[in-house]
């Protein structure tokens, strides 16, 4: 493992943090991780009763790369054993992928993790940000083996699921379809709730207008049921959760079950936003703060060119965001519903890239580290030594 890694800063956070949360920021999985509370800058850790121990300082590390050689990898979801589940957007290939083992000590090693493609999701129809996107795992996996995609087709946007048995992947069966799509801002993150509904972001396609129609799913966000259907006490009678929304790519709930959202801005302003049922974000009328009262708005906003932000993932009392545009890993404190202190990690000097290039996807893994992709082969980027890569954060 040599991927391009900063010293790590000095930042203590010296509190004890016990975190027992339903899956990473994907949703899904039930873990347990203790967490020490002597802050270091260096990752360290150990295995106590088959639980990895290490401490979170809110400096995040680079230890290990999980796996590298990856075409733009898009959604990650996890198995209850801790096996990660990878989608490839060009590809439409699904990938089963193995964390790289650790010592007995805690720390990972330098060998990879185990990569298995178990299968293609055959109505992939690639092409500029279109193609195979989010995945989410059942929350009753370990008795339907089921995951469920975000699919970029011919004809539509859909949401299909398909059972996984061993190191295989089944049909896929549709089970939300008509989405509008688009070759750009075709949203596609999955996450299941704490509530054991499906939410689903979606983009509005490149045409303004799709986010302010509630006739239409584009530029929403989604709520429904493991059969797809509307949940049960969304809004406005469908399977709509909240509306006026330009391209939301982040989804991740905190410790106390609300719901995050990373939104791409346009020129002017992109977002995070703390999802409320029935709000309206009010794109295109609004971007970034201001605008009507109406409008919700905005928790933080970040220029397009430190931000262009994808994935979220909550961890630690964080909030972790990946940024494409801006090449660098955004940190964000959270507690009772208030974000603050946003903190720019991996970023290149002025007018140099990131050290990691486009990063695209972060998710908490069911040992409390975190999952982070690279996006340097998405036809934007500029692909470095063993790019796409996945690498293991300890945060």
């Amino acid at each position: 493992m040599t991927p391009r890694r900063r010293p790590a800063a000095a930042l203590a956070v010296l509190a004890l943090l016990a975190l027992t949360t339903a899956g990473c920021g994907q949703g899904g999985n039930v873990s347990t991780v203790d967490v020490v509370g002597t802050a270091t800058a260096s990752p360290t850790g150990s295995v106590v009763d088959g639980e990895v121990i290490f401490t979170i300082d809110g400096v995040p590390d680079v230890v290990a790369t999980v796996a590298s050689g990856l075409a733009t990898p898009w959604g990650i979801d996890f198995l209850p054993d801790g096996r990660g589940v990878v989608t490839e957007r060009d590809s439409g290939r699904v990938l089963l992928v193995t964390p790289p083992p650790v010592g007995g000590n805690g720390t990972t090693t330098e060998e990879e993790g185990k990569v298995v493609e178990v299968g293609q999701i055959p109505e992939t129809a690639p092409g500029g940000e279109a193609g195979l996107l989010g995945v989410a795992v059942s929350p009753a996996f370990a008795s339907d083996g089921l995951v469920y995609f975000y699919v970029c087709t011919d004809n539509d946007n859909r949401v299909v699921r398909a059972r996984l048995d061993g190191d295989r992947l089944g049909p896929t069966e549709p089970i939300l379809t008509g989405i509008p799509n688009g070759r750009i801002h075709d949203g596609g993150r999955l996450a299941f709730g704490p509530d054991g509904f499906l939410y689903v972001s979606t983009g509005e396609t490149g045409d303004d207008q799709l986010a302010r129609d509630r006739d239409t799913y584009a530029g929403k966000i989604l709520r429904i049921t493991a059969d797809g259907q509307p949940a049960a006490g969304n809004p406005f009678g469908t399977a709509i959760w909240s509306w006026g929304h330009r391209n939301v790519e982040g989804l991740a709930f905190d410790e106390e079950g609300l719901l995050w959202a990373s939104e791409f801005g346009d020129a002017k302003a992109d977002e995070l936003n703390r999802i409320v049922p029935g709000a309206d974000y009010g794109w295109p009328v609004v971007e970034g703060k201001g605008g009507p009262a109406k409008y919700t708005q905005p928790e933080l906003t970040w220029s397009t060119d430190e931000a262009s932000p994808s994935g979220l993932a909550y961890a630690g009392g964080y909030l972790w965001m990946a940024a494409l545009n801006g090449e660098r890993l955004w940190r964000v404190k959270v507690a009772d519903g208030q974000v603050s202190d946003p903190t720019a990690y991996f970023a290149g000097k002025k007018d140099a890239p990131g050290e990691y290039g486009r990063l695209r996807t972060v998710v908490r893994a069911p040992d409390g580290r975190l999952w982070l992709t690279t996006s340097n082969k998405d036809g934007r980027g500029t692909p470095g030594g063993g790019d796409d890569r996945i690498l293991l954060i300890e945060p």
